[in-house]
């Protein structure tokens, strides 16, 4: 399977505005927690985290293999910016970057 971009992570400082906002955008969330508000768009997941971040906006991509693929790009000369963590019982994440700084997110086991 080649990677898919299924989920966008929008870091933010104000959940309860930003929020306001996005739900004013997208409708009502399927999941509305303090850590975590997200919303589905035709299969597509949005979501909304409040612990902020630097860099703006992630793209997740969904790769069968998280520490395979981030092992391939690391060679290519991506750079480590969050290493793997687990965010649910099979999902894992992390986020590298390209020459230029741009985030690259992948999601996987």
């Amino acid at each position: 399977m080649s990677p898919t971009i299924r989920s966008m992570v929008i870091p933010v400082s104000d959940l309860e505005a930003c929020k306001a906002v996005y739900t004013a955008l997208l409708g009502a969330p399927h999941t509305d927690e303090p850590y975590y508000v997200g919303y589905n768009v035709d299969g597509f997941e949005v979501a909304l985290n409040p612990s902020g971040g630097d860099g703006g906006p992630v793209a997740y991509a969904d790769v069968d293999d998280l520490d395979a693929m981030r092992e391939t790009l690391l060679a290519a000369g991506a750079t480590e910016r969050d290493a793997p963590r687990q965010v649910a019982p099979d999902a894992r994440v992390c986020v590298l970057a390209d020459a230029d700084g741009n985030p690259i997110g992948l999601r996987g086991k």
